[in-house]
């Protein structure tokens, strides 16, 4: 390489290149160095290089010169060093001997680099860093952190002040070993479904504690995606639903109790009606009774968190249940969710319906056929929920002449729990009965006067 390629790079380096002597006097200074420090060339040629050390790093210098002096290279370290301005700012620095024509060593180069952008990012990364460490280690929640394919490598100070382990032990599938034996193959198949689709996870399972105890925990992950739309990382926690688990069990007995004592004393209120002289109307009483008691066991079931309208039409059809299918048809949005107030009020009407079906209406012959529909539309007020009841095929049937308890449970009733429109049609064809509601008043439970 010739001299003057040789300093076309010197003066083009976008790093700062120096040369000394084995006294620490400035040989020469690019240009480079001159932009990063501050002093021109003409400034510093001739001087000290300590003239752009702190003072605080003025024995570096001796150190560095007396490894040259023993033909070392001075491997890159990084340092601080001052400019012009009086600032202090940070480089990355390495070192070499310069020597002459026969081998001597008669100074040093130095390329400097101003890392300033670099240490900013790194110091950046490393408050992230803390401020990660500081939330994922004090939140209530066992955290980690898998890699794309689901291999585990991180674990937050809570996993393992819970379970006793170490990383080395519950890296990759490890924390298996911590895992209920009754359920960790099924959470093995479930969490890795979600590992090969990229869906987020979600499952709740007993870990074993350091004393060898098990709580139950309420376990979610999910999925954070690279730039090529593949999963990069999944972050998961472990939130122990022991104490929750415990109370909503205790609340499951004693509403179970509730409904067996409510029931219990259905059946005494109903033994005592049925000694009464008029037999026809405590035979409806006890019927209607047994409807009641039906949305109670349904809703009990469901924990009082509602019903869907299929399941209690259905629970109210029991007497017919055997012509579900052929006979009669049931159609429409039937897993629509309703209240618990909602589905009292629409059971008692449906099993009042059915009564007068079997009695008077088309179930009443062998031809007849019923049709119950759901549906729900958006209109300008709102959303609105639609019901209805269609008798074909049986008997003539003609209105009432007059309203008796049987009018109030398919007509008043409804209307006036669920701010319901609700039409009785006696058409030559066949009964037809609608109820039309607000959703939020079939959905939601009404709010309790104070």
């Amino acid at each position: 390489m010739n001299t003057a390629h040789f300093k076309s790079i010197v003066t083009h380096s976008f790093d700062a290149i120096i040369s000394k002597d084995l006294t620490g006097t400035v040989l020469s200074w690019n240009e480079a160095a001159h932009r990063i420090f501050g002093w021109s060339p003409e400034e510093m040629i001739g001087r000290s290089i300590e003239t752009i050390m702190p003072a605080g790093r003025l024995h570096e210098e001796q150190h560095i010169l007396q490894r040259i002096r023993a033909g070392e290279i001075v491997p890159k370290f990084e340092t601080m060093r001052v400019r012009k301005d009086g600032s202090i700012f940070p480089v990355a620095i390495t070192i070499s001997p310069l020597v002459d024509e026969v081998g001597a060593i008669i100074g040093a180069s130095k390329i400097a680099h101003d890392t300033t952008a670099m240490v900013e990012m790194r110091t950046r990364l490393e408050e992230s860093e803390r401020q990660f460490r500081a939330l994922a280690n004090t939140i209530p929640q066992l955290a980690w952190i898998a890699d794309g394919d689901g291999w585990i490598f991180w674990y937050n100070d809570r996993w393992f002040d819970y379970t006793g382990t170490t990383l080395e032990q519950m890296q990759g599938w490890g924390w298996t070993a911590v895992h209920h034996p009754d359920h960790v193959e099924r959470v093995k198949q479930r969490i890795q479904l979600s590992w090969s689709t990229g869906q987020e996870w979600e499952d709740t399972f007993p870990l074993r504690s350091r004393d060898g105890d098990y709580r139950w925990f309420l376990s979610r992950a999910k999925p954070l995606f690279g730039d090529d739309g593949k999963v990069w990382r999944w972050f998961g926690t472990n939130t122990d639903i022991t104490e929750q688990r415990d109370r909503e069990q205790q609340i499951d007995l004693l509403m179970r109790e509730i409904a067996h004592r409510a029931k219990n004393m259905i059946s005494i209120i109903q033994a005592i009606v049925t000694r009464t002289t008029d037999k026809e109307a405590s035979a409806k009483l006890v019927a209607r009774l047994g409807a009641l008691a039906r949305n109670q066991d349904l809703l009990t079931h469901r924990n009082w968190r509602g019903v869907t309208v299929g399941d209690l039409i259905v629970s109210q059809l029991a007497a017919v249940d055997d012509l579900i299918g052929t006979r009669i048809v049931l159609d429409g949005e039937l897993d629509t969710m309703l209240s618990p107030p909602a589905a009292e009020a629409i059971g008692l009407a449906i099993h009042e319906l059915t009564t007068n079906a079997t009695k008077y209406g088309a179930l009443s012959s062998n031809e007849g056929k019923l049709q119950i529909s759901c549906s729900t539309s958006d209109e300008q007020s709102g959303k609105t929920f639609r019901l209805s009841w269609r008798e074909t095929g049986g008997p003539p049937v003609t209105a009432p002449k007059k309203a008796g308890f049987g009018t109030v449970m398919i007509d008043r009733n409804p209307r006036f729990a669920l701010n319901a429109v609700v039409e009785c049609r006696f058409d030559p064809s066949g009964f037809v009965w609608t109820l039309e509601a607000p959703m939020e008043t079939v959905t939601t439970a009404p709010a309790q006067p104070h």
